[in-house]
C-alpha cells in the first residue's frame, strides 16, 4: 500500500489519510459498492484483481481473481478465488465464509456452480451445480449478475440471471433464491424488465424485514435473444421495488417515473433499517439528489406518486446536489458519496445522517479528490467499512483503475449538525 497525500483535499482534517491499496500492472478495483464483502469486524474485505466493479473484461478474463484485503496487516492481499468464470462473491454475515459462483452457463445449457470457501482459504466446497433447467420455469440460467446478496441470518442467498432460450420471444430474466441449508434453488420472479436487478437483501435481522429484497425494474429495456442488453431502460425510467424471498409481498419504492424525476439505478439500504436510499436525476431543478424512503403497497408502477410514500431528500442541505454512487455504514448514521465530474472532477464526501425520514444529511466533508477519468470502468463507487471508520473508492488517476482507502473518518466529528467542510 502507498500513502497518497496528493489525493487529499486542501485543508484536509487532521488524521485523514488516503491509501492506494493496489498497485498492479493490470486494472484492480473494489467490488460494486452495494456488495456484502466485509467481515462484520471491519478488518477484512474482498476486492477484484484484473477486473472492474462490474466484473472482468477487456481481455482480463483469464487472470481475473478475487482477493481478501487484511486491513490490520498493512492491507496485505491474499488471492482467495481464481477459478475461471468466478463471479458474484459475498461474505457470510458471521464473516466466516465467502459464497461465490462459477458461471459456465450457456443458452439452454452449460452449468452454474455455487461454491463456498472459508475466509482463510480453507474448506472449499461446491454446494450446488445447476446443469439442467430449473423446475418451475423450465429454463437454464446464464449471464449471472455480477453481484449476489445474502440474508442476515445466512440461510438464503439471491442473484439474478438471464433465463432466455435464444428465441426472440423467449427473452427472460429472473431472481434466483438459493437455500443454503438445503442447497436448492428456486426462481421467484421473472420477466423481460428484470435485466439489471441489483438485488439487495435488507440487512436487518428482524423477522419482518429480513426476507425483503430490494430490486430494480428497467421498464422499456431491449435485449438480444442471447441476453446482450441493447437498451437499458425506456423513456420513463426504472422503478424500484421490494419483494419477499418467497416471492410474495411485492411493493413499490416512491421514486421516479413522473417525467421529472428519474432513478439513476443506484440504491442501497440505510444500514440495517427498513429505509433505503436512491440517487435520482431531476429536470427541475436540474440536480442529482439522494432520496430516502420506505416501501409502499404496490398499486401500479407509478414511482414517486405511490400512495403513502414517505420521501426525505437527504441531499437538500447540499448546494446544487450532484451525487451518483453512495453507501452507509452498518449503523445507518454515516453516508459516503461521490460527486459528478463537474464538481472539481468528482470528489468523495462523507456526511452525518440524522433521523430517518425527517432530517437532511449534515456535516458534509470532502475526504478525497480521486482524480478519476469518470470512464464507466473507473467510476468512483465509494463505500464505508461497517464500523464507518474507513471509506473506499476506485480511480484510474494512475492510468489504470486501482483500489483506494481513506483512513480516519472516525476523527471528523460528523455528528455536529451544522458543520460543513466542502
Amino acid at each position: 500500500m502507498i500513502l497518497r497525500e496528493d489525493l487529499l483535499p486542501d485543508n484536509a482534517p487532521d488524521g485523514l489519510e488516503v491509501i492506494q491499496i493496489t498497485t498492479n500492472l493490470y486494472p484492480s478495483s473494489h467490488i460494486y459498492m452495494e456488495a456484502q464483502i466485509f467481515t462484520p469486524d471491519s478488518k477484512r474485505f474482498l476486492l477484484h484483481g484484473a477486473g472492474y466493479a462490474h466484473g472482468s473484461s477487456d481481455g482480463y478474463e483469464s487472470s481475473h481473481h478475487y482477493m481478501v484485503c487484511d486491513i490490520e496487516d498493512h492491507c496485505l492481499l491474499h488471492t482467495i478465488i481464481e477459478e475461471k468464470d468466478a463471479t458474484a462473491p459475498t461474505v457470510s454475515p458471521d464473516g466466516k465464509y465467502i459464497y461465490y459462483f462459477v458461471d459456465e452457463g450457456t443458452i439452454n445449457g452449460g452449468k452454474i456452480m455455487l461454491k463456498r470457501v472459508g475466509i482463510d482459504g480453507s474448506d472449499r466446497q461446491t454446494l450446488l451445480v445447476i446443469d439442467s433447467p430449473i423446475p418451475g420455469v423450465n429454463r437454464s440460467p446464464s449471464r449471472l449478475y455480477p453481484l449476489s446478496t445474502i440474508r442476515a441470518d445466512g440461510r438464503k442467498l439471491a442473484i439474478s440471471s438471464f433465463l432466455g432460450n435464444g428465441q426472440a420471444d423467449g427473452i427472460l430474466w429472473g431472481l434466483l433464491i438459493f437455500d443454503l441449508a438445503k442447497n436448492t434453488c428456486e426462481v421467484i420472479l421473472t420477466g423481460q424488465t428484470w435485466c439489471n436487478m441489483h438485488p439487495q437483501y435488507c440487512r436487518s435481522s428482524a423477522p419482518e424485514h429480513m426476507q425483503d429484497i430490494l430490486i430494480q425494474e428497467n421498464h422499456g429495456n431491449k435485449s438480444e435473444p442471447g441476453g446482450e442488453i441493447l437498451e437499458l431502460c425506456g423513456s420513463t425510467g426504472a422503478d424500484i421495488h421490494l419483494i419477499k424471498d418467497d416471492g410474495t409481498n411485492f411493493r413499490n419504492m416512491p421514486w421516479g417515473r413522473d417525467g421529472n424525476e428519474f432513478c439513476q439505478g443506484h440504491q442501497c439500504w440505510r444500514g440495517t433499517s427498513e429505509w433505503a436510499i436512491t440517487s435520482t436525476m431531476t429536470k427541475s431543478p436540474p440536480e442529482l439528489q439522494l432520496i430516502e424512503s420506505r416501501s409502499t403497497p404496490f398499486a401500479e408502477h407509478n414511482g414517486i406518486v405511490s400512495s403513502g410514500g414517505i420521501r426525505n431528500n437527504i441531499s437538500r442541505s447540499f448546494p446544487r446536489p450532484c451525487f451518483n454512487h453512495f453507501a452507509t455504514d452498518i449503523a445507518g448514521t454515516l453516508l459516503v458519496t461521490d460527486t459528478s465530474k463537474t464538481d472539481m472532477g468528482g470528489r468523495v464526501l462523507v456526511a452525518h445522517l440524522g433521523q430517518a425520514g425527517k432530517d437532511a444529511a449534515s456535516s458534509w466533508t470532502c475526504v478525497a479528490h480521486p482524480g478519476s477519468s469518470w470512464a464507466k470502468k473507473a467510476h468512483i463507487h465509494p463505500f464505508l467499512s461497517p464500523d464507518g471508520t474507513k471509506a473506499f473508492f476506485n480511480s484510474d488517476e494512475s492510468g489504470l483503475v486501482q483500489a483506494y482507502m481513506v483512513r480516519g473518518i472516525e476523527n471528523l466529528n460528523l455528528n455536529k449538525p451544522n458543520s460543513r467542510n466542502v
